[in-house]
């Protein structure tokens, strides 16, 4: 049996926590009798989902006895990098005598790799470290030495999108026979077709509606979609935003919608742990984010049979929306592309939305549980 250990230490509940999750799950759910799984606990972090996590046959294995209560959405970026020092510190050597004790066969890394890279660079280790990068990564100093040196050490690097996979090999560090792609497991098909399925208090939402999605980060960019709003209502109050979602910048988003006089056409309704109803009753879901990878609000909704209207960011909107045939693409941070690509929405017809929404959902079923299964099986055997 293959002993697989995920590292993904996390300080805010970012998209990426669910696709771990996901990817250990199908691991035990597809291939039951080959893979022991475990997601490595460095301080607590997997109790939000314990319960999930262990009815799944899935093991939470703790390093260390650090038990901490940490919001990252609530205590911004310099609090975060102290927490990425303390997480790195009192991991090194729990981390290392638990790869050399328990020996497995793969160590999959995610988020937080300065830790377990370090490691393999100093320690030799019988364990297979399989290394996620998204998006397109910054490369200071530090990185760039770091990748360059465990370059050969390294087992493999997935990427969850093409343009990322074509921009690390660009980047001439790692071998490409290393590098390769494997889509994240967003969709889990039984889960979402039974979360559309429960009623919600959906009452009081206005029957001609947009939604966005996400935590409200400067990432999301939620100050360009208010500003477009202003611009929508000026010409057509029966126009309604929904905001689903929580974060650090909530109290910024809250003064601009009242600035901007918005309260009644953009209305926050804060995390929703089943966000599909909502966003299977509304007109099209905006995402205007600076970049993702590749957007996983996103590829639900359009497996949810819901046009995407997006921001051409870095890395992965185009690339899942086909160019375009999928959805709607607007020039990144831009306004007037986006008021421009919203309009065009409107003003579509019915038949060309129709196709959008068909090669949308025909792609999003790449990204099931099932199918990142299938290419991740491959790869470890």
């Amino acid at each position: 049996m293959n002993k697989i250990f995920y590292w993904s230490p996390y300080l805010s509940n970012v998209a990426t926590i669910r696709n771990v999750i996901n990817s250990a799950l199908s691991l035990k759910k597809y291939n039951y009798d080959s893979y022991d799984v475990s997601l490595l606990d460095t301080m607590g972090e997997w109790k939000l989902y314990k319960e999930e996590i262990i009815q799944n046959k899935v093991n939470i294995k703790k390093i260390n006895n650090l038990n901490l209560n940490f919001d990252l959405n609530k205590s911004g970026y310099f609090k975060s990098r102290l927490y990425f020092i303390f997480i790195f510190i009192f991991n090194f050597f729990p981390l290392l005598k638990l790869l050399k004790v328990k020996k497995p066969n793969f160590l999959i890394v995610h988020l937080l790799t300065s830790l377990p890279l370090t490691l393999l660079l100093f320690f030799q280790f019988k364990t297979k470290f399989i290394l996620r990068i998204s998006g397109l990564p910054r490369l200071n100093f530090i990185r760039k030495l770091l990748w360059r040196l465990i370059g050969k050490k390294i087992f493999l690097v997935t990427c969850p999108s093409k343009e990322t996979l074509n921009h690390i090999n660009k980047l001439n560090i790692f071998d490409p026979q290393k590098v390769t792609l494997l889509y994240d497991p967003i969709i889990d098909v039984s889960k979402i077709h039974n979360n559309l399925k429960k009623k919600i208090d959906v009452l009081d939402l206005q029957k001609d509606y947009f939604i966005s999605v996400g935590r409200l980060t400067k990432q999301k960019n939620h100050t360009l979609l208010i500003k477009l709003f202003k611009i929508m209502c000026n010409k057509n109050r029966n126009l309604f935003l929904y905001i689903l979602g929580d974060g650090e910048e909530k109290i910024n988003i809250i003064k601009e919608i009242k600035q901007l006089k918005l309260e009644d056409n953009v209305i926050l309704l804060g995390y929703k742990k089943n966000p599909y109803p909502f966003i299977s009753k509304a007109n099209a879901v905006l995402s205007p984010s600076l970049w993702e990878d590749p957007g996983a609000v996103m590829i639900e909704a359009a497996f949810c049979n819901k046009i995407v209207i997006s921001s051409d960011c870095i890395s992965g909107p185009k690339e899942f929306l086909l160019d375009g045939k999928g959805g709607y693409l607007f020039k990144n941070n831009n306004l007037s592309s986006f008021v421009k690509t919203i309009n065009d929405f409107l003003q579509d017809n019915n038949h060309n939305i129709l196709l959008k929404k068909i090669n949308a959902k025909k792609n999003s079923k790449k990204y099931t549980l099932f199918n990142h299964f299938k290419r991740l099986d491959a790869l470890l055997c």
